[in-house]
């Protein structure tokens, strides 16, 4: 690999080429993850309206998981889940690694 020296490297600041965060892993830090127990959720996709990474996956209309790549694990979507449902609740990464 060739070290680039001062006048190879771009100009600071420039964005040189597009692209978007599906590129980057980001739920690497996350310590609480999100669990849906399918058989209370009513599929009213309020959690995926209120998510900020896009982490919620659905498909006809009906919540088939989450993205943990990007999920960074803010607990948005067990919060903005009804309080009737409580279908999503936030569980600590190490006792779903453990």
């Amino acid at each position: 690999m060739k070290i680039l020296g001062w006048k190879e490297l771009p100009i600071g600041g420039l964005i040189l080429e597009g692209g978007t965060a599906a590129q980057y892993i980001t739920g690497g830090w996350r310590t609480m993850r999100p669990v849906i127990d399918t058989a209370k959720c009513i599929n009213c996709l309020t959690c995926w309206c209120y998510c900020p990474d896009s982490s919620i996956k659905v498909e006809n209309e009906k919540i088939t998981g989450f993205d943990l790549d990007h999920c960074k694990g803010c607990g948005i979507c067990a919060k903005e889940c009804p309080p009737k449902v409580q279908a999503i609740k936030m569980v600590a990464e190490s006792e779903v690694r453990g």
